[in-house]
């Protein structure tokens, strides 16, 4: 069976979809790439078991069809090496011996029978739940609050990212019990409300390969999997069982003390104060008062301390605070306004972290953190 294909589009589709295969895997046919050509099309498959991706990419010709897998990692280390050009390949049906001819050279390689290779598991018909959404929205709910998720094997659904939606909007929704992002967007709406988790690994293949999608992602989700359909790829993943926190119940709604910052400037000065705090703890303290915010920091094992000072809009009571650095700066990182709102009850409770002046109606963005006990 001969075809030929574009190295470059070859390579992009191997590239992405060499992301949901693990380094080690349990199942030796989970070392290879699942390649299926048919009627002129390629259809390229990797899994992980828990996740499975699918690209798919139109053959510049071929006669027939096959199917057979080849190894991974050493087809990607050919291909990539290609400059653009079409590639030749020609597979005996028998032995599955594999020659790629390119313009200068010969590449011999074995492919391998994929009878073994995990089956695509199905949706069940009665449970199963449609939304369509632009790739747009489904991108910046997933980069707004990955970073969010935990790594807690005691509490496995707050390793996910909740997707919640209803006739009034759909959230994303993440937590590791120290800080929070809620996601909401107004113009995607459900007639039915409902739920799952989204693991970590596929959101964030998701977030890599969405900002490229045409037209709109098409998910599919039961009670155990969730299908992502879009352009050339499909993303199949197994999702995180059990009931996820009510966080609603942590996001104070009283915040009389109100704080307007530049963000770009305190992250700034956070992250060069924040090489003075303590290791262990990376405390920072925020004092606020009037129109100045000051960031200080100290390890006194080591006899260090940095200061930084800079204007805001404040409304409410002089405040003393303290925040883990890392965890602020993520969360400004995580914001695209040039102004912040930080809404403050008092030292021991949540903080609010809010864009200032976002210009989609439809998007309202939520981060919350919580603070450390610092020494007046």
């Amino acid at each position: 069976m001969d075809f030929v294909i574009s190295s470059s589009g070859l390579v992009s589709r191997l590239q992405i979809v060499s992301r949901v295969i693990n380094s080690k895997n349990t199942l030796a046919i989970l070392d290879n790439f699942y390649i299926h050509i048919e009627d002129g099309l390629m259809q390229i498959t990797g899994s992980d078991l828990e996740s499975t991706l699918t690209a798919h990419l139109p053959l510049d010709s071929a006669n027939g069809s096959i199917t057979f897998g080849i190894e991974a990692k050493r087809m990607l280390d050919v291909m990539k090496e290609f400059s653009e050009q079409p590639l030749t390949f020609n597979i005996d049906e028998q032995s599955l011996k594999i020659d790629i001819n390119s313009e200068n050279g010969k590449y011999s390689l074995m492919g391998v029978n994929v009878d073994d290779f995990p089956q695509i598991p199905v949706l069940s018909s009665e449970k199963t739940s449609k939304l369509q959404m632009h790739p747009q929205v489904l991108y910046t709910g997933i980069s707004s609050s990955l970073f969010a998720t935990a790594n807690d094997e005691l509490r496995p659904v707050m390793n996910g990212i909740l997707v919640e939606f209803d006739t009034e909007g759909t959230n994303f929704v993440a937590t590791d019990a120290h800080k929070l992002v809620r996601y909401r967007r107004t113009d995607v709406i459900a007639e039915e409300p409902d739920k799952f988790i989204l693991p970590q690994k596929p959101a964030a293949i998701l977030k890599n390969i969405l900002p490229k999608a045409d037209g709109e992602v098409m998910i599919e989700f039961d009670n155990k999997n969730a299908f992502f359909t879009f352009s050339d790829f499909q993303l199949i993943c197994r999702l995180v069982e059990g009931s996820y926190p009510n966080y609603v119940a942590v996001i104070p709604v009283n915040n009389p003390n109100k704080l307007v910052v530049d963000r770009g400037l305190l992250f700034s000065n956070l992250k060069r104060v924040a090489v003075c705090s303590n290791q262990a703890s990376n405390l920072v303290k925020l004092h606020i008062t009037g129109n100045q915010l000051e960031i200080s920091a100290q390890d006194i094992d080591y006899s260090v301390s940095g200061y930084e000072s800079q204007h805001c809009v404040y409304e409410g009571d002089e405040m003393n605070i303290g925040f883990k650095s890392p965890f602020l700066m993520e969360i400004l990182q995580n914001i695209s306004t040039p102004e912040v709102l930080i809404e403050l009850s008092d030292p021991t409770r949540a903080g609010l972290v809010l864009p200032k002046d976002n210009d989609n109606p439809d998007e309202h963005i939520l981060m919350l953190l919580m603070p450390m006990m610092i020494n007046n």
